[in-house]
C-alpha cells in the first residue's frame, strides 16, 4: 500500500503495530530522505509535508494514525523530540508506549464518543507519547518569555474568531505591545499579526475543505465578517482564493 500526504495542516502520527514499512519524507532543507519504520515504532507527518510511505512486500505493517492540531500541537511534537529530519518515533519505555498505543485505539474504536470524552483520550494519547519517546525534552524552555508565549497562544486560540488585536493579545500576558511583538518573533518567526492572521487562514481553510459552509460564513467564523478583507486575506497566504482552493482540495484523498 502506497500512501501520498501532501499539505496537511495538522500533525499526523503513525504508530506501526506488527510489520515494517519504508517513509520517504521531505525534510528541513526540501530533501527526500529515506526512513524504515518496523514494529513498536512511527513517524510523524508535519504541516504541509510531502511524503511517501510504503509497505514492505513480505512483512506488510499495520499501522494506527491520530491527526491533531492547535497551537500546542508544535510544542508537543518538540518535546518528543521528533523534527522533519529526524521524524521517526523509538520509544523508550514499553509500557508506556503501550499505555499509549492503547489510547490510539481507543479513540479509533469509539470515535462516537463525545467530543469532550475523546478529547480526553488524546490527552492521554500526547502524555504517553511524549514520555515514552527518546529525545523527550521536559523542562526545557521554562523561562517567563516561554510562559509569555503558551499564554498568548492559549489567549489567540479561544479568541480568533473574535475581534482581537495585537493590543488584546499582549494585554493577557500583562505587556506593552513592543516588548511582546519583540518576543513573540523572536520566539515564532512571525510577528503577532502575522501569526494570527495565519493561524485564522489555517482554521478557514480546514473549514473550506471539511464543511459545506459559504465562504462568507467561513470568513466570518475565523473574525472577517467582510467577505472581501477575508477573501484577500486567505489569497495573501495560499496564493489563491478561498473557493479556488475548496476546489481543488476537495477533490484531494487518500487512496491505497
Amino acid at each position: 500500500m502506497i500512501l501520498v500526504i501532501c499539505h496537511i495542516a495538522a500533525c499526523v502520527f503513525h504508530y506501526c503495530l506488527s510489520g515494517t514499512g519504508i517513509l520517504h519524507a521531505d525534510d528541513a532543507h526540501g530533501e527526500t530522505i529515506t526512513h524504515q519504520v518496523k514494529s513498536g515504532q512511527g513517524f510523524m507527518i508535519f504541516p504541509n509535508q510531502i511524503c511517501t510511505y510504503i509497505a514492505d512486500h513480505d512483512i506488510p505493517w499495520e499501522y494506527v494514525w491520530i491527526e491533531f492540531d492547535g497551537l500546542r500541537a508544535r510544542e508537543t511534537v518538540q518535546l518528543a523530540g521528533l523534527t522533519p529530519d529526524q521524524p521517526v518515533y523509538k520509544a523508550r519505555h514499553k509500557d508506556i508506549a503501550e499505555t499509549m498505543k492503547n489510547e490510539m485505539l481507543y479513540i479509533v474504536n469509539y470515535k462516537k464518543e463525545s467530543p469532550f470524552h475523546l478529547i480526553g483520550h488524546l490527552y492521554l494519547f500526547i502524555d504517553s507519547f511524549v514520555r515514552t519517546s527518546t529525545s523527550t525534552q521536559i523542562g526545557k524552555g521554562n523561562s517567563l518569555r516561554d510562559f509569555y508565549i503558551k499564554e498568548a497562544f492559549s489567549f489567540i486560540e479561544q479568541n480568533f474568531q473574535n475581534d482581537i488585536s495585537v493590543e488584546d493579545i499582549a494585554a493577557t500576558c500583562g505587556l506593552n505591545r513592543s516588548y511582546f511583538g519583540k518576543i513573540f518573533h523572536e520566539n515564532t518567526g512571525k510577528s503577532p499579526q502575522a501569526f494570527l492572521i495565519s493561524y485564522r487562514m489555517t482554521k478557514a481553510a480546514e473549514l473550506l475543505k471539511l464543511t459545506e459552509l459559504s465562504v462568507a460564513d467561513i470568513g466570518n467564523a475565523v473574525g472577517y465578517p467582510n467577505q472581501l478583507h477575508f477573501s484577500r486575506a486567505f489569497k495573501n497566504v495560499y496564493g489563491i482564493s478561498p473557493r479556488q482552493w475548496r476546489c481543488e482540495n476537495k477533490a484531494i484523498s487518500l487512496k491505497s
